[in-house]
């Protein structure tokens, strides 16, 4: 179980700042990794069905965000610009709480990911940082080269996933769903993904 928690006070919007405060904020996020991902307009068996052909693995997490009639995926396509980046990169050298690092996140112009996002870029994200010996987290940390996606929780109960992650294992690309506890402290060099803004494709 990977323990965080993003059940707290997700019902506060996050103010995304005018484009010349988020240039000069973004400046500083040294290895922040921009993606644009193409997201919605397929059915979520069709999904499956190109995680499939693609051979994405899904742990049962991720299988149980699929089945939840919760998670939703929009009729209609659209791109959207998104942003990766390290917990430390957002001014957190001692990382922080989910909600503190959404609400810093916020500062930097950058806003919680639809869910859908994590399968859809879990398709285009085909280069990510290879863990060929399948580290798992320690201390509560994510697993070396992992990427969650920032998104809001379907659910608090703490035993319903949350979210989804991405990893490659051994040249194996995963999306996985995970479950999470109260209070963790995501580590400074957790990797997150956040949203910039959604147009129509």
């Amino acid at each position: 179980m990977r323990p965080w928690s993003f059940c707290t006070s997700w019902g506060h919007a996050i103010t995304v700042r005018s484009p010349r405060t988020l240039g000069r904020m973004a400046t500083s996020l040294s290895t922040s990794i921009r993606h644009s991902v193409r997201i919605g307009g397929s059915t979520k068996p069709e999904l499956l069905s190109r995680l499939q052909t693609a051979e994405v693995q899904l742990n049962a997490y991720a299988r149980a965000l699929f089945a939840d009639p919760r998670f939703v995926i929009a009729p209609e396509p659209s791109l959207l610009s998104a942003v990766e980046m390290a917990v430390g990169e957002l001014g957190l050298p001692q990382g922080g709480t989910f909600d503190r690092v959404s609400q810093r996140a916020s500062e930097f112009g950058f806003s919680l990911c639809p869910l859908e996002v994590g399968p859809f870029l879990r398709l285009q994200l085909l280069d990510q940082v290879d863990d060929p010996l399948g580290h798992p987290g320690s201390h509560g940390r994510a697993p070396p080269g992992s990427v969650t996606i920032a998104s809001s929780p379907i659910s608090c109960n703490e035993d319903d996933p949350k979210g989804f992650y991405l990893r490659r294992v051994n040249g194996v690309l995963w999306l996985r769903g995970y479950r999470s506890w109260a209070g963790h402290v995501l580590a400074p060099d957790d990797r997150l993904v956040f949203c910039q803004s959604t147009n129509t494709a």
